[in-house]
């Protein structure tokens, strides 16, 4: 597919591209981070710690908004003083019951998945949160059995009612909650700096910043006509490259594959010898020739250094893999593009990686020639599993 490398450049022609506003919602990144954490305290999130801590937990998200329950286990970490567990349908585990916290995300609150789940948590008489637009069958099964729902703000946007475009939406509420039972350390004072970067990153991203000095943009032009290969070297960047390669899929359709060191790192080096790999001869070949194929582009998404060196040496043995890797994919010919956070709080590293990524897919999409909200595949998808 043709790239319209100009149409980045060109403010209204992007705008007149994008007709539901996938830009702009992801824009309001940062509102959304705000609006959402108001939302959380009205509706009484810390009513889910009335009867104390929950033994466990379980998060059911899936589709835009199944990266929420990586998230929160990514940040609750090894150490957590409960279990995490994710799902993304029925059946509930048969161990949940009433000293257990249920969390159910779904945007339109109509989602089979997390709706069963929430029903079943409520009938077994879990504590229950549920995330979602207001007046859904989602918000009326936390509402009748004395939950906690917490609404999605309307969107100004077609594209801000789209859970993938709502993501930090519907993952507010979740950690102000696992703040509030002591899961986690994101306090509203951290979420308001979070959403502070979030609107640093849309100002960098946004659509009138030439190509050239625009990451975003930059990005996108990069992993045009080729298979990515999303890496993260750790937990945090790990977490942001599901997310990477499900923008990819539903909004630039690009197939992408996805890895976290160090477990990782044999699978994704394997693939620089297979048939998207550059072949013998290639880095000899005129680089006016026009390419024979799709090629692998390993997209390195890389954490912020740690201001101390971690005692188990953790940090620096990853470090080392990483480089390995790196070097590996520039010998066997593979282009290689590289995006590292900020330092700060790991869900502000999270933010950082993923409002580039985002950015990067939908700009990738518009220049292509596609909606970015709208795929008729999808479309027929849900047609045909009704």
């Amino acid at each position: 597919m043709a790239l319209d490398e100009q149409l980045l450049d060109d403010p209204d022609a992007l705008a007149q591209a994008d007709p539901s506003g996938s830009l702009r919602a992801l824009a309001s990144a940062g509102a959304q981070v705000r609006a959402a954490v108001r939302a959380a305290e009205e509706a009484g999130v810390d009513r889910l710690t009335r009867d104390g801590r929950p033994r466990a937990v379980v998060v059911a998200s899936l589709g835009g908004s199944a990266v929420v329950g990586d998230v929160l286990t990514m940040l609750a970490g090894s150490g957590s003083p409960v279990q995490v567990s994710v799902r993304r349908g029925m059946p509930l585990p048969g161990w949940v019951g009433p000293l257990d916290l249920v969390v159910a995300v779904s945007m339109s609150g109509r989602a089979p998945g997390p709706l069963g789940l929430a029903a079943e948590a409520a009938r077994r008489g879990a504590r229950l949160l549920t995330v979602g637009t207001a007046g859904s069958p989602l918000a009326e099964v936390a509402i009748r059995t004395n939950g906690v729902h917490v609404p999605v703000a309307p969107a100004a946007t077609t594209a801000g009612r789209a859970s993938r475009m709502a993501l930090w939406s519907l993952l507010t509420p979740v950690l102000a909650a696992g703040h509030a039972i002591g899961l986690t350390d994101v306090s509203p004072t951290l979420l308001a700096r979070v959403a502070d970067r979030l609107d640093e990153h849309a100002t960098t991203f946004r659509p009138s910043s030439d190509a050239f000095v625009n990451p975003a943009k930059s990005l996108a032009l990069d992993l045009a006509d080729c298979v990515p290969v999303v890496l993260g070297d750790g937990d945090v960047t790990g977490v942001a490259a599901s997310r990477a390669v499900a923008m990819l899929a539903r909004t630039a359709r690009v197939p992408a594959m996805r890895g976290a060191l160090p477990d990782d790192a044999g699978d994704v080096v394997a693939t620089f010898g297979g048939p998207f790999a550059a072949k013998p001869g290639d880095l000899f070949a005129d680089p006016f020739d026009a390419p024979t194929g799709p090629r692998l582009r390993l997209l390195f998404l890389r954490d912020a250094e740690p201001s101390v060196e971690r005692p188990d040496g953790a940090w620096l043995e990853t470090s080392r893999t990483a480089d390995a890797v790196r070097i590996t994919a520039e010998e066997a010919g593979v282009k290689v593009s590289e995006a590292s956070a900020n330092p700060g709080h790991p869900i502000e590293r999270f933010a950082d990686l993923v409002a580039l990524t985002d950015f990067a897919s939908v700009y990738l999409a518009l220049a292509s020639g596609l909606d970015p909200l709208t795929s008729p595949h999808v479309a027929d998808l849900r047609d045909r599993t009704r």
